[in-house]
C-alpha cells in the first residue's frame, strides 16, 4: 500500500477525513483495566485512552478527548488496529508507527494506518499523529505519567 501518486494521496486524505468526522470507538469505557491521559502542548490536543486487556490481549479499546483532525483520526485508526492483538504485537505496531512518522517507513504493511504516512512531511503535525500512540503505550505499560509529545 506504499504506492505513490495523487490517487493514493487522495485516498489517504479521505481516510483521515472520515476518521476525524466519524471517529471509531470514541467513548468512555467503563471498567477499563488500563487507562492513560495524553496532551500535546504544541496545539492543545488532549485525550484519554481506555484499554481492556485480558490474558495479554487487547480485548477492547476506546478514547475520548479533543484535538485536530490528525490527532482524532490517528486515535480512531489506532483503536481499530490494536483491538484483538496481543500486547507484544501492539508494542511492535507502536514502534512501526513511530518509525513511519519520524524516520523511514518500516518494512511491513500497515494497512489503513498508512494513511498517516504523509504526516511525516509536516514535522509540526507528527506530534498530533503520535499522541494517541504514546498515550496507548503509557496505558498498557502503566507508565502513570501523562503522555506528552515533547
Amino acid at each position: 500500500m506504499r504506492e505513490s501518486g495523487d490517487g493514493l494521496s487522495d485516498l489517504y486524505q479521505e481516510v483521515i477525513f472520515d476518521h476525524n468526522r466519524n471517529p471509531r470507538n470514541f467513548h468512555v469505557m467503563e471498567g477499563a483495566s488500563h487507562q492513560a491521559n495524553g496532551y500535546n502542548h504544541l496545539c492543545g490536543d488532549q485525550l484519554t485512552v481506555f484499554v481492556q486487556v485480558k490474558d495479554g490481549v487487547v480485548q477492547d479499546v476506546s478514547f475520548i478527548g479533543h484535538g485536530c483532525a490528525i490527532s482524532t483520526a490517528s486515535a480512531s485508526l489506532m483503536t481499530e488496529a490494536v483491538r484483538g492483538k496481543p500486547l507484544a504485537e501492539v508494542d511492535a505496531l507502536f514502534r512501526d508507527i513511530h518509525a513511519m512518522l519520524t524516520e523511514a517507513h518500516p518494512d511491513c504493511d500497515l494497512g489503513k494506518l498508512e494513511a498517516l504516512s504523509g504526516v511525516r512531511e509536516f514535522p509540526s503535525r507528527v506530534k498530533c499523529a503520535t499522541l494517541a500512540w504514546h498515550t496507548l503505550h503509557n496505558a498498557i505499560t502503566r507508565a502513570g505519567d501523562m503522555a506528552v509529545t515533547e
